[in-house]
């Protein structure tokens, strides 16, 4: 909406000043638009990761399950070779198990055949034994015929050779009977011993036999386990190429939300940095305003920090000439960390004399307005060597309370600290969020004016006040 030109006889001291009230109504707008866009920011680059882990997860899962689905197929493949194995093996043991049962049953056949022989070789040795008994009875006959065949003489001589005869012959028969019994006894022990092998091997053939049945059993319930194992890796193959088509519906989406917000996230970051550019373009028309003859509510501050800024750089410049430091140490940016600090605070070498000049300055400015909050000197680095004495509290265990309390000795080099710092305009306004810790945060002006010691700009005298 264009601005209304206002009766003819307004001046153009008029217009600058409600250039400089806009201006700064403005300022204050875009700074909570930029706050905004702030937290925006860093909700959409926060979301970036998050969805980023999730599609790095939908990524792992669907690894994952590819390998489930291999692992599965292998699951089952192996489970089908072991069944065939398995298979295979019960059917060797049956039919190893019916051998044995013939191996145990020809086993004891030949157990009872031998117990038969035995009985057998039992009746011939009874038979021989009477061989035997006859053949002494008729050898004593013999011996007797062959006395009586003496005593008839020679009428006996012929039943003489007779008798002879028959005690050759029972002599004979009594030594073929010896060896028989001899032989038939030796037989009798090797059939014995047979016998006992023979039971040894029946007892171990039934043994086998019961083995054989156990690992029936044993195979029964291997087949069965692995069969159920088979179905089991078959239905995880199934069900993993069903979350296989599952992943493979999301995962494009994922790609497209990535990328969605990533687009998203670029775009609220390059509107924050827009906003940025647009509240130092308002900071400009305000200032310049103001330089041009426009009036502003702070005119007082803003005289009042641009003679404190000269003040300063005069105490600065008397400092050296004194000899108390050097032009090189004033303007040396080397930066010692205070051990054990946090947030960290830092020494430079110019620190003790603005600790020793600066408080005499500082403090009776916050008098000044009740509006003021704090008023101190940076280098162009953001660096706060000396603070009001309020914010120079030394330093404890709790971060958030140091970071709202001890406030000196830190470098401030974000937007608006380094804008004050390296500014070297008349001065320089400037609207902000200041950060007072643990997520609290004050809108505040931002008033400073360049501090310039032997022709050098060192920094700025910073002024910082409620709206």
């Amino acid at each position: 909406m264009p601005l209304d030109p206002g009766p003819a006889h307004d001046s153009p001291d008029a217009h600058l000043d409600a250039i400089v009230r806009g201006g700064e109504t403005l300022g204050r707008d875009i700074v909570e638009v930029a706050a905004f866009l702030d937290a925006l920011d860093a909700s959409a680059h926060a979301q970036m990761a998050q969805i980023r882990l999730a599609r790095d997860a939908a990524d792992a899962v669907s690894a994952a399950n590819d390998d489930v689905q291999e692992t599965a197929g292998k699951v089952a493949q192996a489970s089908e070779d072991t069944l065939d194995a398995v298979t295979g093996s019960a059917a060797l043991l049956r039919d190893s198990g019916h051998r044995s049962q013939g191996v145990a049953n020809w086993v004891q056949s030949v157990d009872a055949r031998m117990a038969d022989v035995s009985g057998t070789l039992k009746m011939v040795d009874g038979s021989t034994a009477e061989i035997a008994s006859i053949a002494a009875q008729v050898n004593i006959l013999a011996i007797n015929a062959k006395i009586e065949a003496v005593r008839a003489g020679a009428a006996g001589r012929g039943f003489a050779v007779v008798a002879e005869a028959i005690n050759d012959l029972a002599r004979q028969t009594a030594g073929a009977t010896a060896t028989i019994t001899q032989a038939i006894t030796g037989l009798r022990q090797r059939i014995d011993e047979l016998r006992a092998e023979a039971g040894k091997a029946s007892a171990d053939a039934a043994e086998v036999l019961r083995a054989a049945v156990e690992t029936d059993q044993v195979l029964a319930r291997m087949t069965a386990s692995v069969e159920a194992t088979r179905a089991a890796a078959l239905e995880i193959s199934g069900s993993a190429a069903e979350v296989g088509v599952a992943t493979g519906r999301f995962a494009p989406a994922f790609r497209t939300l990535v990328e969605t917000t990533g687009h998203t996230a670029d775009g609220v970051h390059e509107a924050r940095e827009r906003v940025d550019r647009l509240v130092s373009l308002g900071e400009s028309v305000v200032q310049n305003s103001v330089l041009a003859g426009g009036a502003h509510a702070d005119g007082p501050l803003i005289a009042f920090v641009r003679e404190t800024a000269t003040r300063i750089a005069g105490l600065f410049e008397q400092a050296v000439a004194t000899g108390r430091i050097s032009l090189e140490e004033l303007f040396d940016r080397r930066y010692t960390p205070i051990p054990g600090t946090d947030p960290v605070q830092v020494m430079a070498p110019f620190t003790r004399l603005t600790d020793a000049i600066l408080p005499a300055v500082q403090e009776p400015a916050l008098d000044l307005d009740p509006r003021i909050v704090f008023c101190a000197a940076v280098d162009r680095n953001g660096y706060l060597p000396t603070h009001n004495r309020k914010y120079s509290q030394p330093q404890g265990r709790d971060a958030v309370w140091n970071a709202a309390n001890c406030r000196n000795r830190r470098v401030f080099d974000d937007r608006v600290g380094l804008s004050a710092g390296r500014s070297t305009a008349p001065f320089l306004i400037q609207v902000y969020r200041r950060d007072m810790g643990g997520g609290e945060f004050v809108l505040m002006k931002d008033l400073s004016a360049p501090i310039h010691v032997g022709g050098r700009h060192w920094g700025g005298f910073r002024m910082g006040y409620r709206f």
